[in-house]
């Protein structure tokens, strides 16, 4: 059921990088309309699957300070949180983290690149 909904496996588990489904705009922390569509449609898929827990890492490009980002990334993460939480997971089971510019999927030289630096993924681990 991950794999069909966009998850890679990666070492902890299974990742969901949102950058395909769930993109911030430039020193925002709003899920817009249509991202917060995916992200509740998501949250209920996972939670007919008996999946009720997540971790949500928040990031941001590289732009601007150390501290400014890592403080965004981690408003984007609560933000897909709330979101979550409204499709029926319990907040106490969302580790929410901001890591800021630390894991950048893209390399930060282009607008576009940068664009899709500012993301959250979701985690589901065993």
């Amino acid at each position: 059921m991950l794999k069909a909904q966009g998850f890679q496996e990666i070492e902890e588990g299974w990742e969901l990088g949102l950058s395909s489904k769930v993109l911030f705009a430039n020193e925002s922390s709003q899920l817009n309309a249509q991202s917060r569509a995916s992200v509740l449609q998501l949250g209920k898929t996972l939670k007919a699957a008996k999946i009720d827990w997540a971790r949500l890492d928040g990031h941001t490009d590289s732009y601007g300070d150390a501290e400014y980002n890592q403080q965004l990334s981690l408003r984007r993460a609560q933000s897909v949180a709330d979101v979550l939480e409204e499709s029926g997971m319990p907040r106490a089971n969302l580790q929410v983290r901001g890591l800021g510019a630390d894991f950048p999927v893209e390399s930060n030289a282009s607008r576009a690149s940068r664009s899709q630096n500012r993301r959250v993924a979701i985690v589901i681990t065993d």
